[in-house]
């Protein structure tokens, strides 16, 4: 089965066998990825020379679909801090403060020490990550309340992963250059590299995130990393400044101190990159990775759902990486591997059999009240979001839904197989979503008629699962292993940011 993965402009497509890429290592990465519980992959893209070798999604997501990319943003603003010190708007070696006169009564002593280059490289000198305390402290006004909180350390000499030190460097950039970061790339990144426009969250409202909130595909990903990969150049055409690029992507700090993140969480940390033991990376929460190796002229784009990505990645150098041949090979079959779409199993390995529900009684339907027991207590506040569940018989098929502050989020359930809600009803943006059922079987369960359903926030990384108990009228949710979506103000800010919407991310 294929998907619509099309070849636009600049984009071009080879098998892997002409790029020297044994596909068999790309099956094994497939295969890897599906086997383990705790690895969800939505969508794959492999770039060999220049070329896409592999472009493979799992339903019910899609190689060109904006999904979430949490800290992978980083990566995004970076590219922007590239284009902004190209054209003299960004100079590495100034003080951040000295961007922001207008809070020159409240910024610390030791704040006037942090250069730009600290914002990037995450090197301000705090000891731990100060967005919890920025937020606390002036919500609408993030850069003034982290330049008040000094240092305890001289900048540039520790690292710390401090989500507002990039938000301070989008900060600068948006002022400099009076736009938010979506509408400064549309011309310099996202329109020579085919990128439809993309959506960001902000806090405040016009304000892009920067370290996170960015909704762009796995495919718009591919090609950030191909960018790279070829220092600034895309098809002949310099966008970044080679300097840049290499600077960027090179250890500009050592970030050793956090090695309980695991070994790839410490080989240094350049400007919004991670150095890797192979090559560099921008990621993202939950598994979404922009994989370059420079070594092996490769760039590898993954979306998904994990809560151990240090596996993700060994898993991809286990797999994919004997697969890199100096040659051509011959044909083996790896044209397939060119917009596949696959679906993995219902439920996936490690949970409860099911069973189909098309002959679900009737009395099924109506409001089920909500048990606790399926939040796992580290979430603890995780479903205060949640006002209630309902199922109901509409036109034959079965619809659920999730009753939310502000609205609800739902659509029909398909029987063991998803079906998509887009969400928009009468004009109104909703949250897309896809749903899928089947009565538990089995284990503790047999028996009991239990329907267990899992909604895919397509737009996100996120799963919910709900067992609806037709006895009782309770239903038990749960996000998984993973927990809840960060900084989760309810389900529905689980959507793409449509392309210029003004959002608000958090109030207060």
């Amino acid at each position: 089965m294929t998907d619509s993965f099309t070849t636009e402009n600049v984009w071009r497509t080879s098998t892997p066998e002409e790029q020297g890429v044994d596909p068999a290592g790309i099956r094994a990465l497939i295969d890897a990825l599906e086997a383990d519980p705790s690895q969800d992959p939505h969508a794959l893209v492999i770039v060999r020379h220049g070329a896409v070798v592999a472009s493979v999604s799992w339903a019910p997501y899609g190689i060109r679909r904006p999904q979430l990319l949490y800290s992978l943003s980083k990566s995004f603003t970076s590219t922007a801090a590239g284009f902004a010190a190209a054209e003299g708007l960004l100079d590495l070696d100034a003080p951040a403060a000295d961007y922001f006169p207008e809070y020159a009564d409240a910024i610390a002593p030791a704040s006037r020490r942090i250069l730009v280059r600290h914002l990037a490289s995450m090197a301000t000198g705090h000891e731990v990550d100060m967005i919890e305390r920025v937020i606390a402290a002036d919500a609408q006004r993030p850069v003034r309340a982290f330049l008040s909180m000094a240092p305890e350390h001289e900048p540039g000499t520790i690292f710390t992963y401090n989500q507002p030190a990039t938000y301070t460097l989008a900060a600068i950039i948006q002022k400099q250059t009076g736009m938010p970061l979506t509408d400064y790339l549309r011309p310099r990144l996202l329109e020579p590299l085919s990128i439809p426009p993309i959506g960001w969250q902000q806090q405040p409202a016009g304000v892009d995130l920067g370290f996170s909130g960015l909704f762009s595909s796995a495919e718009a990903v591919a090609k950030l990393g191909r960018l790279y990969l070829d220092g600034g150049v895309w098809d002949g055409r310099r966008l970044l400044p080679e300097w840049w690029v290499r600077e960027a992507t090179s250890k500009q700090i050592d970030n050793s101190r956090y090695s309980d993140w695991g070994a790839e969480s410490r080989q240094g940390y350049g400007f919004q990159f991670w150095m890797s033991t192979h090559g560099y990376r921008g990621d993202g929460a939950f598994g979404q990775f922009c994989l370059v190796l420079p070594e092996h002229d490769t760039v590898v784009a993954l979306t998904s759902l994990t809560s151990d990505m240090q596996l993700t990645m060994r898993t991809v150098w286990n797999t994919l990486l004997p697969a890199l041949q100096d040659a051509p090979l011959e044909p083996r079959g790896g044209d397939a591997l060119l917009g596949e779409v696959r679906a993995l199993g219902f439920p996936r390995a490690g949970t409860p059999t099911v069973t189909g529900f098309s002959d679900l009684a009737a009395d099924a339907a109506g409001e089920y009240r909500m048990t606790a027991s399926g939040f796992r207590a580290d979430y603890a506040g995780e479903h205060e979001d949640f006002e209630g569940f309902a199922l109901e018989r509409v036109d034959g098929a079965w619809h659920a839904t999730i009753r939310v502050s502000g609205g609800t989020v739902g659509g029909v359930v398909g029987d063991g197989e998803w079906v998509v809600s887009e969400g928009e009803v009468s004009g109104t943006l909703g949250v897309p979503v896809a749903l899928r059922g089947g009565i538990l079987s089995g284990g503790d369960s047999a028996g009991s008629g239990v329907l267990h359903v899992e909604a895919a926030f397509i737009d996100t990384p996120h799963r919910l699962t709900m067992d609806f108990d037709p006895a009782t009228h309770a239903v038990t949710p749960d996000w998984g292993n993973e927990g809840a979506p960060l900084r989760f103000t309810g389900a529905l800010v689980l959507r793409a940011v449509r392309p210029g919407e003004t959002t608000t991310l958090i109030q207060g």
